[in-house]
């Protein structure tokens, strides 16, 4: 096999190769390394590795012998230093065992290669983390990859690695997935474990853990291994009547959509992206599903600070954590500016005050909730705009906690509202723009909907094919 044909299967695929004897798993994680060095060296998007060889994996596993890379940031291995994008943990803290998507991750048989960059604990759409320096759009060096899983999304759409951890707080995994082509599903909350180091309360729940991946069969045969539930896990959902595999290319039926494109937060966005959106809108009508306008109502403003007050008090809480691990004190030399900020606010907030912010998020929710009991799916932007220039989200502005997620999400509007309901949404790179840089689509449902979204994310990956598509940064022009 040679890196032409490494690069032009996906997971799924390349599994298959090497079920059938086709390839072996060594060849596989040495196209994978080169693979990695190579595009590294313009797109900056490994935060550790390649290793010397993959981590341990069932050799029995679904995935057996595919390349894969972590995100350093929440995921980790046992004993694969981790910084999480801070300068606060200097070479890494090395954990001394898997947390639990780790494990699955093994066991699905994904050979991990390397750790992908991340900003600063996550907490931007960007990904400029002075820990590691600037982060680049294979698509386009001058761009961003999005964040927080900016590092997995460029690997994976530049074809070194079929699929990549990520793990979605406001958009993770969604505008990465966007901005770099790819299919980006964040699951329910509770669907994917996030223990035993924290619980699905996270972040206020916010916090999802799952992958980018390059086709829509492998995001559901990627959750069939990892949505397993752990003893003392805070969320136990509804499973799914059959495996998440089996509905891709299954009829998804005749869905009430409904269409958005206007921002939540009353800023701008791109004419392109919105065509985009109203062109796969009439795609699904021609294919059957009833199609109208319509959008749950809420307040931008109240919403976005309890956003802020939520991240905020996350921050605090993981600072206080590496304080204590490595008797470091946190502070402006070692702390990105909008980071400290947001530290120093969270540290403030009373009790009375995060439960106003609660109260604000289950409102929101209550009211999304409504609106999916007359709507199967919501159909928006994912991004606001294309890959943004490289800088936009400067951590290291001097904005307050308010001010640094009020840029975050005025650019990114879309993704953070399913975040606080805890709902599936998944990005699908349905289109490109007139320079040539993709252009994400969000679709979203009701709680525990993946098996409906997956099967019409598949009948969309049909309709509208992206996976010849490639980036200028790849593992086959480089």
């Amino acid at each position: 096999m040679n890196i032409e044909e490494y690069s032009s299967q996906d997971a799924t695929g390349l599994a298959a190769l090497v079920a059938a004897g086709e390839v072996t798993a060594d060849e596989l994680a040495a196209l994978a390394t080169d693979g990695i060095n190579a595009v590294n060296e313009h797109i900056n998007a490994v935060a550790s590795g390649p290793f010397d060889a993959p981590l341990d994996y069932a050799q029995d596993g679904t995935f057996a012998g595919v390349p894969f890379v972590i995100k350093d940031l929440v995921c980790h291995a046992e004993g694969v230093p981790t910084r999480m994008g801070t300068r606060m943990l200097a070479d890494g803290m090395t954990p001394p065992s898997d947390t639990h998507l780790m494990e699955r991750f093994r066991a699905a048989g994904l050979a991990t290669l390397a750790a992908s960059t991340t900003p600063e604990f996550g907490y931007s759409a960007n990904t400029e983390a002075l820990v590691y320096g600037s982060t680049r759009n294979p698509w386009d060096t001058t761009r961003s990859p999005g964040g927080s899983s900016g590092g997995s999304g460029a690997l994976v759409a530049a074809g070194a690695v079929p699929m990549a951890h990520a793990n979605d707080g406001g958009g993770s995994i969604r505008i990465p997935a966007a901005v770099n082509g790819l299919v980006g599903l964040k699951p329910s909350r509770g669907r994917v474990p996030l223990g035993p180091d924290v619980d699905g309360n996270a972040l206020s729940g916010m916090a999802i853990e799952f992958a980018v991946t390059r086709s829509v069969r492998d995001a559901a045969a990627l959750l069939d291994e990892a949505a397993v539930n752990y003893p003392g896990d805070r969320f136990i959902i509804a499973p799914p009547e059959r495996p998440w595999a089996q509905e891709v290319g299954a009829d998804p039926g005749r869905l009430r959509i409904a269409v958005h494109t206007e921002a939540w937060s009353g800023t701008s966005v791109d004419p392109e992206v919105a065509a985009a959106v109203e062109q796969v809108a009439r795609t699904l009508e021609e294919a059957g599903h009833h199609v109208e306008w319509a959008t749950p109502t809420f307040e931008w403003e109240p919403f976005l600070e309890a956003t802020a007050k939520a991240w905020a008090a996350f921050l605090a809480e993981s600072v206080a954590g590496i304080e204590a691990m490595t008797g470091r004190t946190a502070g402006p030399d070692n702390l990105e500016a909008t980071t400290w900020a947001c530290v120093q606010y969270g540290r403030d907030l009373s009790v009375l005050e995060m439960a106003a912010a609660n109260a604000t998020f289950n409102s929101i929710s209550r009211e999304v909730g409504r609106f999916f009991e007359s709507h199967d799916v919501l159909l928006t932007p994912t991004t606001n705009h294309p890959a943004m220039r490289l800088g936009y989200l400067d951590a290291n502005a001097d904005l307050d906690a308010l001010g640094w997620t009020r840029r975050i999400f005025e650019a990114f509007s879309f993704t953070p509202l399913f975040n606080t309901t805890g709902t599936p949404a998944v990005s699908l790179p349905l289109a490109e723009s007139g320079e040539g840089l993709p252009i994400g689509v969000q679709v979203a449902g009701p709680m525990c909907s993946e098996s409906m979204l997956l099967r019409l994310a598949s009948q969309l990956e049909s309709a509208l094919p992206w996976a010849e598509r490639r980036p200028r940064v790849h593992v086959t022009k480089v």
